[in-house]
């Protein structure tokens, strides 16, 4: 077998710097190494990070039963083992064809409204010369499309009781010192609810008893007339006409909280710094918002070129996932000329082929017009992944960006509190904006609408 070069560090090392450094990481190795590194020991199960757009080609067009999941067990921790992250073969197929179909076309672009009065809402709240956290209100955006569009709760005990404990759970692990508790099964101790893993415990089970008890009571009480993505599950059958049960609908519905709300936020976070921090981008961006008819038409903001290569460009420069899933090979596979035995783990590094020179120039600083110049091959441009295994909210949580960005940008003038760069920091399992990021209302905008279509 043929592996690339890498540093000769022990596994515990390698697990502590992608805890507390990983870019830093990423970025040395990256020098020393070039577009392919080994990881831990070359002759038991060796760990390979790729990101040659060629290498990533090779990979994301393979057989899909050549790969298997490796065991993500701080992500199987909090969303369940039949969630579609770290499932595989047929039965992580027959998910995904079951979760497909509510998130694009027409059934996604119903929640456009929604979207923009939940948006409203929580800009209501804002108070001209009063400084807010931005990631707090996406937070609380982001949190309430989920509840409202996924799970179809829009008020009530059971619609609070969720919106409380969900965001007290992901607090739990929500600093590099907190989410330890995932990568480090060692600091897993259940000494009551105070300790930091008794109160995940808790809350998880919590969490648990509104889920399953929600999903009991819409199945006795199906109402076909409903549009939210929980009703379209319960609906849907697989080719032998077998709906989910139960246990795999909750691991499906954490999945998408987890993964659709969290992160959504911390880009609508970073894209918000970035579009405040650059005048230029903040007058063009509302100049063309200006164009359209977002009072009438929400979904219009989804046409908008310039804030489509805005939302581009913040998940490339500041990416809530530095890789995709691990892929585990069952079979012998060669990629660029490395030879790779079975039992050997592929990693994607997508941090760094966004980083690369010949593909986006002057990688470090925020050019949202290189996604108007040209189009970037999926192998080259990845924030949501790829393959057999890539991202099926892609298409809503890029959607929902683009409205909520467009709503707040036509209602309010806001500035950074602090005029400085933003550095991410891990949250749970991913990367985000600092939750000190603050900003200020400076005036109401009204949007000079020029145009009433796009």
């Amino acid at each position: 077998m043929k592996l690339p070069d890498g540093p000769r560090i022990p596994n515990w090392l390698h697990t502590i710097q992608l805890i507390v450094r990983p870019f830093e990481f990423f970025d040395k190795l990256a020098q020393q190494y070039g577009d392919a590194f080994t990881i831990g020991d070359r002759n038991n199960s060796p760990t390979v990070y790729l990101s040659h757009p060629q290498a990533i080609k090779e990979i994301f067009s393979a057989a899909p039963n050549l790969f298997e999941s490796r065991q993500i067990t701080e992500v199987e921790t909090v969303v369940g083992k039949y969630s579609l992250v770290v499932t595989d073969g047929e039965f992580h197929q027959r998910q995904r064809r079951l979760l497909i179909p509510p998130f694009h076309g027409e059934r996604m672009r119903t929640y456009g409204q929604l979207i923009r009065d939940i948006t409203q809402q929580v800009m209501a709240k804002w108070t001209i010369g009063e400084a807010f956290s931005v990631r707090l209100a996406m937070q609380e955006i982001t949190l309430r499309v989920m509840l409202q569009a996924v799970f179809g709760l829009h008020q009530g005990l059971r619609y609070e009781q969720l919106r409380e404990l969900l965001c007290s759970f992901l607090d739990t692990i929500s600093s590099t010192l907190k989410a330890s508790l995932l990568f480090i099964p060692a600091l897993r101790w259940d000494l009551g609810p105070w300790s930091p893993w008794g109160k995940f415990v808790r809350l998880q089970k919590q969490i648990d008893q509104l889920l399953y008890s929600e999903i009991q009571e819409r199945r006795q009480s199906m109402d076909y007339e409903r549009t939210d993505i929980l009703t379209l599950l319960l609906m849907a059958r697989d080719e032998d006409g077998q709906p989910m049960t139960d246990v795999e609908l909750r691991d499906q519905l954490m999945t998408l909280l987890f993964a659709g709300h969290d992160t959504t936020a911390s880009t609508l976070t970073s894209a918000l710094h970035s579009i405040h921090y650059h005048p230029q981008v903040k007058s063009k961006l509302e100049s063309e918002i200006d164009t359209i008819g977002i009072d009438t038409d929400p979904n219009l903001a989804s046409k908008l070129p310039y804030l489509n290569a805005v939302c581009q460009e913040t998940l490339r420069l500041y990416p809530v996932i530095a890789h995709t899933n691990p892929r585990h090979l069952k079979a012998p596979l060669e990629i660029m000329g490395y030879q790779f035995d079975p039992g050997t783990t592929l990693i994607v590094l997508s941090y760094l082929t966004h980083q690369r020179e010949d593909l986006y120039p002057q990688p470090r600083q925020f050019k949202p017009e290189r996604f108007l110049e040209r189009q970037f091959a999926p192998y080259e441009y990845l924030p949501f992944g790829g393959g057999h295994r890539g991202c099926i909210g892609m298409a809503f949580a890029q959607f929902e960006m683009k409205l909520v960005l467009a709503t707040i940008l036509s209602g309010w003038q806001l500035a950074l509190v602090e005029q400085r760069p933003i550095k991410l920091v891990r949250h749970t399992t991913t990367y985000a904006p600092p939750s000190s990021l603050e900003m200020v209302v400076t005036a109401q905008r009204q949007s000079q609408k020029v145009l009433s279509t796009v």
